[in-house]
């Protein structure tokens, strides 16, 4: 039986200890969002700390469902996020792998090209000019297609593809497998855990996507579900005229409603990625 020093044993506790913190003050926010949004107003504003409900209502959410805004935004939130991480993960994909191939002539200056955007960019006014002459505006595409590729992504992919054996591809020419033929029916599948990872940071990057959103959206038929939060935030509630069926009186509670709407599908999606998710999330970091 293994037994653990008095030293060890402190630093385990003082590990945990440190953990639970970090836990606690990750998921309180969280917790109080969501107590909030179930609680009526009188009884949320009687107290800064919000640990449990002593009445539970819907009546926040009620309100907040009939509104027709957070349909049309959930609509774009999804086809934002659905096409725009299906689109990047293919460029993703193509990229890393072409750049993974040691016979690739020109690979360090292409490499360095591809380096400098992590250091330096078009700029602000540059690419709202771009995306505005383009006649991207006030369009879906214009949350999808300027940011198609992240650069960080692309070399954690690329790194993968590097510390693949050679032999497969090796193996699988000389049975007559073209390049694409290796990279559909051999790489793609050995590297979901990567793929099914950097897919979940381009997905959450995509519904989370708010300063863009601004920027090149005005018409609120194409908000995004983060702009749709944004109003329901920080808009003067005195604007909303609607009598006693006005459901920006019912204040924090449908504000905070708001927020769990907007969480909650993130939240409900990471389950299924969390096998892939614990496999990928070291791989092309270090090869071997």
């Amino acid at each position: 039986m293994h037994k653990t020093s008095l030293g060890g044993a402190v630093f385990q506790t003082l590990n945990y200890t440190l953990l639970a913190l970090v836990a606690l003050t990750t998921l309180y926010p969280f917790w109080d969002s969501l107590i909030v949004s179930i609680t009526p107003l009188q009884e949320s504003m009687a107290t800064n700390i919000h640990l449990f409900p002593k009445t539970i209502t819907f009546e926040a959410y009620g309100h907040l469902f009939k509104l027709p805004e957070l349909w049309s935004s959930y609509r774009v939130s999804i086809f934002v996020t659905v096409i725009g991480t299906a689109i990047s993960m293919f460029m993703t994909v193509l990229a890393a792998y072409a750049l993974s191939k040691r016979d690739l002539k020109g690979t360090r200056i292409i490499m360095f090209l591809i380096v400098f955007t992590m250091l330096f960019n078009g700029g602000l006014i540059p690419t709202y000019m771009a995306v505005k002459q383009v006649g991207l505006m006030n369009s879906v595409w214009a949350l999808i297609i300027p940011m198609a590729l992240n650069t960080y992504n692309l070399i954690i992919m690329r790194n993968f593809f590097l510390g693949m054996p050679e032999s497969l591809e090796e193996a699988a020419k000389i049975d007559g497998c073209t390049d694409v033929g290796i990279l559909f029916r051999i790489v793609i599948p050995l590297s979901m855990p990567a793929i099914a990872t950097i897919s979940l940071f381009y997905a959450v990057t995509r519904w989370n996507e708010f300063f863009a959103a601004v920027m090149y959206i005005t018409d609120k038929d194409a908000w995004p579900i983060q702009l749709f939060l944004r109003s329901m935030l920080v808009e003067n509630a005195a604007s909303y005229q609607g009598g006693s069926d006005n459901p920006f009186l019912l204040g924090q509670s449908i504000k905070m409603a708001t927020i769990m709407v907007a969480t909650i599908p993130v939240v409900l999606i990471y389950p299924f990625f969390q096998r892939f998710f614990s496999q990928g999330v070291m791989l092309g970091a270090v090869k071997e």
